[in-house]
């Protein structure tokens, strides 16, 4: 007789409603701060959550600050009952998430387009560098973002991940191409590897 397949475990939704007297300051608050979780918006103040620790810390939290500014808010602990009702919650969900990755694998693009540009230009300078690593600072905290609220492993992350990391290389190469041309005797494979070195020494922030 085959084993019994262990069974999943019922997902918990957190049902939020929030209240702000008349303010949109604290409206927008909480608009941006449930939106960051990647809350479901299921009509005015009032938006889904699956139940995790984060979101249970978060939600409270956005909930005291509410108070403390003259609105007020719940959170209700919920289960979907329907199976069919939950799937089609779930799909919503990874549908915005993918979007989100969607959005960031378009962004590679211009990135490696720019640092190509400098490259014709023989602008392989600090300063663009740093201009660059911005960009790329920007990009690897927006995926950190959507990475965080992706509850169901949404389709597009392995897509997103790999542009960024496409992009992390090129400003790497385009580093090394800076080092050699601002440090004389200096090779750009030679400095890649010495920056590489550099960057393994340094301790963790």
């Amino acid at each position: 007789m085959p084993a019994r397949k262990p069974s999943r475990e019922p997902q918990r939704w957190l049902l939020v409603t929030v209240s702000t007297a008349g303010s949109s300051t604290l409206r927008v608050h909480a608009w941006r701060k449930l939106r960051s979780l990647g809350a479901l918006y299921l009509q005015n103040s009032v938006a889904l959550l699956p139940a995790r620790p984060e979101t249970v810390r978060a939600v409270r939290k956005l909930l005291e600050r509410l108070a403390r500014s003259g609105g007020e808010g719940r959170v209700l602990p919920i289960a979907i009952t329907d199976p069919g009702e939950e799937g089609a919650v779930i799909a919503q969900f990874s549908a915005e998430r993918s979007d989100e990755y969607g959005e960031i694998v378009s962004r590679a693009p211009a990135f490696l387009e720019e640092i190509a540009y400098e490259r014709g230009r023989g602008r392989a300078t600090y300063a663009e560098v740093e201009e660059s690593e911005a960009d790329l600072e920007r990009l690897q905290k927006w995926l950190a973002r959507v990475r965080a609220r992706d509850y169901f492993d949404a389709s597009g992350r392995d897509e997103a991940e790999q542009a960024v990391a496409r992009c992390a290389a090129e400003l790497a190469a385009f580093e090394a191409e800076a080092v050699a041309a601002e440090l004389p005797g200096e090779t750009a494979s030679g400095a890649a590897r010495r920056l590489h070195a550099v960057d393994g020494d340094l301790p963790a922030s």
